[in-house]
């Protein structure tokens, strides 16, 4: 998962629904803050699965244009194997398993879990 720029800031476009889940950030001014607002967010929706954090360029943003988010699988050979349609309706996760039995063979399969006090990498380069 890669997280990117906050979708509804508060000092931008709040929605309602996000003041209800108290899910209430304002623009990110630097990397620091940035990685503060997506460490909550990864704990507040429960995300369990690997996350990075774009860089303050938005540079994985403008390369994959997942607005609205999307789920990508990136085949072995560095093509994509999956785009889904707009999340989070539009992610069909029966889809992605099946193409992730057909990419990687069942006895290479490993499970990547990070430290709970750190759930994300540095940012892309």
């Amino acid at each position: 998962m890669v997280y990117i720029q906050e979708a509804h800031p508060s000092d931008v476009w709040q929605m309602a629904s996000n003041i209800r889940d108290q899910i209430i950030f304002q623009t990110p001014r630097n990397f620091d803050e940035r990685t503060e607002v997506a460490v909550s967010c990864v704990r507040k929706l429960g995300i369990k699965i690997p996350a990075v954090i774009d860089d303050m360029k938005d540079s994985a943003e403008r390369a994959y244009a997942g607005w609205p988010d999307r789920i990508y699988l990136i085949d072995q050979s560095g093509k994509v194997a999956l785009k889904t349609k707009p999340g989070p309706f539009g992610f069909k996760t029966t889809q992605l398993e099946t193409l992730l039995g057909r990419i990687v063979p069942a006895g290479s399969r490993e499970h990547v879990s990070l430290p709970a006090a750190s759930p994300f990498e540095s940012g892309i380069q």
